[in-house]
């Protein structure tokens, strides 16, 4: 690494290291869960989606079923449908004290963080050494909205999204290691579920079926030990259907919430309109895979390295946009971001890719979106304005890269069909070949 390199990475670091002093500083000074403060906005992922959940559980108790936990511990939120393998995973972070998980947690959270700069920096390597890449992007995330949030708000989104991306770097060069990841990603449904199509349709079919049995073999233990201490199937079913009824119905996880800050097609569109179509979530989410399977099937085709880079960041995209999403979601497109825009800066100047640039500056709303940012929306517009910036960012983000992917592998296929013509082949044969 050369002086300036090395210049390069002291101050990164020095920035980077205040950076995540400042982001880690709620773990340690939020005050201790009470009835009465079950309003706390610091950590309150961390209190609402694991420490109490699992304390409920250790009890001997379903934390999927809201009456219990609203009667049994301090929280404001239900235990929403994580995959079951949530309760023993991170069990050790509810074993101790509420304050010492809470640190430990966050703590951990940030070298998560780091890890996936550190996977993004590794598309760049050629470029840039992977040490300050990775110093650098982990100083821009615990620096950015969305990357002070996961912190702040104690949320288990970095294992998620570092499990994502790493089924989509991997599945080509090690598949295993991309299934296993990917049953990290089916944490979250929301991610899994989506995910699992986009790389089954993109021929990562093994990895796809893996990850998808691991996650489902890793939960089974614990399903049936809630069913067995519930008294059988049908109570268990019945505390399902009670958290699925009471999360449709909240200010945050309703698709009509007009408060609410999810970035997904169905609930930007009620957002944007205060009108909500017939079975707008499903609609939503086949309609975004659909249009999204075609078209990162047919960037894979053309064989090209800068359009599989775009067919990963279309995946992430189609990932959030297509099914319930908050902004922080947004995370798991970092590393396809980044080499997407490495990619762009390279081909700026050729036809149609100033569409590609477009599409990677709105995927950066949601992490420029700073308190600061936010109250000039609010003064300027509005709150509801304030919250919607980021879902119609992100939904912009998807659509342009949508409309690029389509002209980009027509005019790519109109090339090669003319270059098979001249070359004087048939013309049934240059169709086939394209």
């Amino acid at each position: 690494m050369s002086t300036r390199f090395r210049v390069a990475f002291a101050v990164t670091a020095v920035v980077g290291a205040f950076g995540a002093w400042w982001a880690l500083r709620p773990s340690w000074q939020v005050p201790l869960p009470t009835m009465a403060n079950r309003s706390e906005v610091r950590m309150q992922d961390f209190r609402d989606a694991l420490y109490f959940p699992l304390r409920e559980f250790l009890a001997g108790g379903n934390p999927y079923d809201p009456a219990a936990m609203f009667a049994h511990w301090p929280v404001r939120q239900i235990f929403n449908f994580y995959q079951p393998y949530h309760l023993a995973l991170h069990l050790p972070f509810a074993l101790p004290g509420y304050r010492v998980g809470a640190v430990a947690f966050a703590v951990v959270s940030l070298l998560l963080l780091v890890v996936l700069a550190g996977m993004a920096a590794s598309r760049l390597r050629s470029r840039v050494p992977l040490v300050l890449g990775t110093a650098v992007l982990a100083t821009l995330l615990v620096l950015s909205q969305v990357g002070k949030a996961q912190l702040y708000l104690g949320q288990v989104n970095p294992l998620v999204v570092v499990g994502a991306a790493g089924a989509l770097l991997a599945r080509s060069s090690h598949p295993r290691l991309a299934a296993v990841a990917l049953a990290l990603a089916w944490l979250k449904p929301q991610f899994g579920l989506p995910l699992t199509i986009l790389l089954f349709a993109r021929g990562s079919r093994s990895t796809a079926l893996a990850g998808t049995a691991v996650a489902a073999i890793a939960s089974l233990p614990v399903v049936v030990l809630l069913v067995l201490r519930g008294g059988g199937v049908g109570p268990f079913l019945d505390a399902a259907a009670a958290n699925l009824t009471y999360a449709t119905g909240t200010d945050y996880g309703a698709v009509d919430s007009p408060t609410g800050q999810r970035v997904d097609l169905a609930a930007v569109l009620y957002r944007l309109t205060d009108w909500l179509a017939p079975a707008a979530e499903p609609v939503a989410l086949a309609g975004v895979l659909a249009v999204s399977v075609l078209l990162v099937r047919r960037l894979d085709r053309l064989g090209d390295a800068d359009a599989t880079a775009v067919a990963d960041l279309l995946t992430c995209l189609a990932v959030v946009v297509a099914v319930v999403h908050q902004p922080g979601d947004v995370l798991l497109a970092v590393p396809a971001a980044t080499l997407a825009a490495v990619v762009w800066w390279r081909r700026r100047r050729e036809r149609g890719w100033p569409l590609a640039g477009l599409a990677v500056a709105a995927l950066a709303v949601p992490f420029a979106h700073l308190h600061v940012v936010d109250s000039a929306v609010r003064a300027l517009f509005s709150a509801r304005a304030a919250v919607t910036l980021d879902g119609v960012a992100v939904v912009a983000a998807w659509l342009v890269l949508v409309v690029f992917a389509a002209r980009h592998t027509r005019a790519a296929l109109a090339a090669r069909s003319e270059a098979l013509s001249a070359a004087g082949r048939p013309e049934w044969t240059a169709g086939r070949a394209g």
